[in-house]
């Protein structure tokens, strides 16, 4: 097994990976279940042969409780596993909202003031304080997201740990 990472991979804010095992799709699907079997008291999920999502159990439940995806998809007569460490679906689409969110307001203030100064115009003399409020909500959603990030990342390393020895356990077996 051999694994790809790049500098990339670790300032993004739903970090990845990506594995190559000799195993087949179907085998590494049930191989997965055992291991998850094997250590169900620390984690739980839901995995076929295309994809699994796995979760720490944990007795608290914070924003950034995060979560492992794997697609597991055939490259070149090999499995490849691609890893995606984030939170949940919904917190994670709650985030990309704000941010969307956040940037367009930002766009329309800047662009009135903008419009405004071109025409010498005085009608809102509020949207560049407006752009710049828009532009800390921005960065008040980065700061939030890093910070759950960083509570959330002896998890991380749980759930990495766990998608390596998945598959390291039972390529030692076969070879």
């Amino acid at each position: 097994m051999n694994t790809e990472e790049s500098t990339l991979d670790r300032i993004r804010t739903r970090p990845r990976f990506k594995m190559f095992t000799h195993l087949t799709k179907e085998e590494y699907a049930e191989n997965l279940k055992k291991y998850m079997e094997e250590h169900k008291d620390e984690f739980s999920g839901n995995i076929n042969k295309e994809v699994a999502t796995i979760w720490i159990k944990t007795e608290y439940d914070n924003y950034w409780k995060p979560c492992l995806a794997l697609r597991i998809e055939m490259e070149d007569e090999h499995t490849a596993i691609r890893g995606v460490f984030g939170p949940s679906s919904a917190v994670w689409t709650f985030f990309m909202f704000l941010y969307f969110t956040f940037s367009i307001l930002w766009m329309t203030f800047f662009t009135m003031y903008y419009v405004e100064k071109q025409i010498k115009s005085a009608e809102y003399p509020w949207a560049l304080s407006a752009s710049f409020i828009m532009l800390f909500f921005i960065l008040l959603t980065y700061i939030a997201a890093r910070f759950g990030q960083h509570k959330g990342k002896d998890e991380m390393l749980k759930l990495r740990k766990f998608a390596e020895e998945s598959t390291l356990q039972f390529e030692k077996k076969i070879n």
